[in-house]
């Protein structure tokens, strides 16, 4: 791998929200300050983006035990879903409005926007404070997205790699090699996994391989493949687009004639749900291993290698606690607890901990029985070494709109691939170098 590799270590219209609170907020950010005894005892409010009910019993579970030890802080926490599609947007509203939740997860594809904004406070010291929290424990790897100097101001608790889910039935159906094999030769590929894609959907009428979130839509998700030819959206320093430098070219021109001329992945318009038996493959986070059940056989094995070799992919969000809440003192404190290291493996069910003492195949097994320690070992486990997120910039928000729009143009059969990417250096190299 380049250096550029280290760049991302560890996706509105919202970007205006974003700046606006920070405005707002000029000067307000800084730690959570000094302990707070309230009159009497507080509402708390957290924003989330998942809706699955078992996930939100979990969160109310932690709540309801922290209130009975904090009976005088906090009456009530209240975790608020938010559809993840409007997330970021409706979030920047409620902190434009003056409305903010008292904390939220936020998406690592916004975190530099958030963390330099000033609308969070700086959590460290009360995470450092907490008894029994065991803050060096935490990675530095996974920190390092939501730090500015000495100061941190998101916990990152989710930090999930991106799998191949593969579906053995309809690959045996096809007479294809069972992917863990292939894995274990070496001859694990990109090429290999598009290959079988395709014969799987010709002889099953399905779909092949689903990059799950995409749909055409969400372009930051498809880093899950070019990291594979160590390509990258602009330079380490977010100044420089490099969407036009040969690595990216291949990887994209990969994609599109996987979609076009091999019939590998659906086109666009096509959905295809990997989870309900409509496709071959899925290239997603392994937190949706909770939507696997017994109605098809299947394996989960790491992403494939490009023509760069192997690159592990992870998909990471945050919990910060916003400096306009009514609460932010208690705020982080209840974050405090919500993370601890007990807490932090109970949430390693659905969310891979940043925390180096749980990150081993038996700990994470407890929390997850439909995966075996073998493929925690290799997906998750060894997933989160050396591992890059999904791409990140201080001006995320408006350049994920715009690049999204230049894109449109290379869905089609005959676009030109190099052409669109040219296109698109041109559109948003004004916004990289502002």
């Amino acid at each position: 791998m380049s250096p550029q590799t280290s760049r991302r270590r560890l996706s509105l219209t919202a970007g205006a929200g974003i700046a606006a609170v920070a405005l707002v907020l000029a000067g307000c950010s800084g730690s959570a300050g000094e302990a707070e005894t309230p009159d009497e005892p507080v509402d708390l409010r957290m924003a989330v983006w998942t809706a699955d009910e078992t996930q939100l019993a979990l969160f109310q579970e932690i709540a309801d035990a922290y209130i009975a030890e904090n009976p005088d802080l906090v009456a009530e926490v209240t975790f608020e879903p938010i559809p993840f599609a409007e997330y970021t947007t409706t979030l920047t509203t409620q902190l434009a409005g003056g409305n903010a939740p008292d904390l939220a997860w936020i998406l690592e594809s916004y975190a530099p926007e958030f963390v330099q904004s000033g609308a969070l406070v700086d959590i460290a010291p009360t995470l450092q404070a907490a008894d029994g929290y065991e803050y060096d424990d935490l990675m530095d790897s996974s920190l390092a997205l939501w730090q500015q100097d000495d100061e941190l101001f998101a916990y990152p608790f989710s930090n999930s790699p991106f799998a191949m889910f593969v579906n053995t039935d309809q690959l045996a159906a096809a007479g294809q090699p069972n992917p863990a094999d292939l894995v274990a030769s070496g001859d694990w590929t990109y090429d290999a996994a598009r290959d079988m894609a395709a014969a799987a959907a010709e002889t099953s009428g399905k779909q092949g391989l689903v990059v799950r979130d995409f749909d055409y839509k969400a372009w930051e998700v498809l880093s899950s493949v070019w990291e594979g030819w160590d390509a990258a959206p602009w330079s380490e320093d977010g100044t420089q687009c490099t969407f036009t430098d040969p690595a990216m070219v291949d990887a994209m021109t990969w994609v599109h004639d996987a979609v076009f001329a091999d019939k590998a992945i659906p086109g666009p318009g096509v959905t295809a749900d990997f989870f309900a038996g409509e496709s071959a493959m899925t290239i997603t986070q392994i937190s949706r291993a909770s939507a696997l059940d017994d109605s098809f056989a299947w394996d989960i094995v790491p992403l494939p290698a490009g023509p760069e070799g192997k690159q592990n992919v992870i998909g990471q969000a945050g919990i910060g606690v916003f400096a306009n809440a009514e609460h932010p003192t208690i705020a982080a404190d209840f974050l405090a607890y919500f993370t601890n290291p007990e807490n932090a493996e109970k949430l390693a069910t659905y969310f891979p901990p940043p925390r180096e003492a749980l990150l081993n195949a038996e700990t994470l097994g407890a929390a997850n029985p439909k995966l075996s320690e073998e493929q925690l070992q290799a997906v998750v486990v060894e997933g989160i070494q050396d591992a890059v997120t999904k791409p990140t910039h201080a001006n995320f928000a408006k350049l994920q709109d715009v690049v999204r729009a230049e894109l449109d143009a290379l869905w089609t059969a005959d676009a030109d691939v190099e052409a669109v990417l040219e296109d698109t250096c041109a559109t948003i190299t004004p916004l990289l170098e502002g």
